[in-house]
């Protein structure tokens, strides 16, 4: 049965797997996704063998916490659901915890009650996002015991993405959902997305897709509907347009629904 993500994160693949969950193909042999964010595929699918990674260290090393311990994190996560409040989450904010297990409660308290579910670091590597409304950290869909079940099948890398997608071979299955650089039209993140996932990013990306697909390995990646985006599939891939909604915006009347890209190797 499929699992819900435990973290919001911009560009997450709920809606995916709530649409279009079809292009997933039924059998392969490991599952690769090199930008993890929230992993809304991945807890989907609960694969019997996976690659995750990410180039977010701290997010990485959430994941690994709660597949190490999830007791732990839980209690940790407990606590900030009791002490909850607006100097509180600042204070939390500006904290550097020392264990694995009191950072991941931390980074997913602060997912939870900032503003959006927004991971975003100044230009020093701080965490910056103001508070947001929400004010219940714990939820009564949280089963942290089923998530860590779901994630000892799982080895989980801090790094680049090309050297995961490197790896697979012929059966594996790639679900690559890159940050995006030039997704839409007045969207507020282009110059903070740009640092992150510059478009050199882009081009590489669709290179090593393509050796992999050569490979023999399952490709679906959602990618910004661009026309320069498109350019770097048409030829190797196929594409697909499809709308989703997208919540990030301060207020409700600017969320609009937007077109985004599909590409698969079937």
């Amino acid at each position: 049965m499929a699992h819900k993500p435990f973290l919001k994160w911009a560009g997450g693949k709920r809606w995916f797997v709530q649409n279009h969950d079809f292009y997933l193909p039924k059998e392969f042999n490991r599952y690769i996704e090199p930008f993890l964010g929230s992993g809304a595929v991945f807890f989907h699918l609960q694969p019997n063998n996976a690659i995750l990674g990410d180039s977010n260290p701290d997010l990485i090393e959430t994941y690994q916490a709660i597949k190490d311990n999830w007791k732990l994190v839980y209690r940790y996560l407990k606590k900030h659901h009791k002490s909850h409040s607006k100097e509180y989450y600042y204070m939390i904010r500006a904290s550097r915890p020392l264990s694995p297990y009191t950072r991941a409660a931390r980074i997913i308290y602060l997912n939870r009650t900032c503003w959006n579910g927004l991971y975003r670091v100044n230009e020093k590597g701080i965490f910056n996002v103001p508070i947001g409304t929400r004010s219940s950290v714990i939820s009564i869909e949280d089963n942290f015991e089923k998530i860590s079940t779901i994630l000892s099948n799982a080895t989980l890398v801090a790094g680049d993405f090309e050297k995961l997608i490197d790896q697979a071979t012929n059966g594996d299955f790639i679900f690559a959902d890159p940050p995006y650089t030039v997704r839409h039209n007045n969207n507020g993140f282009v110059k903070y997305n740009e640092k992150i996932f510059s478009w050199y990013d882009q081009e590489r990306l669709a290179l090593a897709l393509n050796r992999a697909k050569k490979r023999g390995a399952f490709i679906v990646s959602t990618n910004a509907c661009h026309e320069s985006v498109k350019k770097l599939y048409e030829d190797t891939f196929n594409t697909i347009i499809v709308s989703r909604n997208s919540s990030i915006s301060s207020k409700v009347s600017t969320r609009k629904n937007f077109d985004e890209l599909i590409i698969h190797s079937n």
